[in-house]
């Protein structure tokens, strides 16, 4: 990603990199301000498509919270591990030059929650349940997580194939 990129779009590459499908509210903390998508019932939520990485996140260390499905209560905290200066305009490099990645995933532990399972504390019950054959829930969660859902699973291919999208 770059400074210029918005918020909107890390929201979207957020939810492409879970697999979610953005079918519930969000929105971004960051200090005491929030971002989101304008809401004429809410004046202190900011225009997040208005909102860059650089006016959010200037320095590295900097974080700001991604609260996902108001119901569930999704929290992530997104923080500036580094800084790549670019370039500056018009200089020669003795690199070749390559399409850069504006987004991409490097590295994962575990899959994502799947959408809707009822946010932290929901999502434990669901690893429970599948983790025990004798849990009274176990078919049940098996059927609606999927048959091909394992939580220790990070397909890293299926993330940044959804990333380029966005990319």
């Amino acid at each position: 990603m770059t400074s210029e990129t918005s918020l909107a779009t890390l929201h979207a590459a957020l939810q492409d990199a879970f697999g979610w499908e953005d079918s519930h509210e969000h929105e971004f903390r960051a200090a005491a301000l929030r971002y989101g998508v304008p809401d004429p019932d809410d004046e202190e939520l900011r225009d997040e498509a208005e909102a860059t990485l650089a006016a959010v996140l200037p320095r590295k260390g900097a974080h700001l919270e991604y609260v996902y499905d108001l119901g569930d209560y999704w929290i992530h905290t997104i923080t500036v591990e580094h800084i790549e200066v670019a370039a500056p305009s018009g200089a020669r490099t003795m690199q070749p030059r390559r399409r850069a990645k504006t987004i991409e995933c490097l590295a994962g532990e575990r899959a994502a929650p799947p959408e809707d399972c009822g946010g932290p504390p929901g999502y434990a019950e669901l690893l429970e349940a599948l983790a025990d054959t004798s849990h009274p829930e176990h078919a049940a969660m098996r059927e609606w997580a999927g048959a091909d859902f394992d939580p220790e699973r990070v397909v890293l291919a299926d993330i940044s194939r959804r990333l380029a999208r966005i990319a």
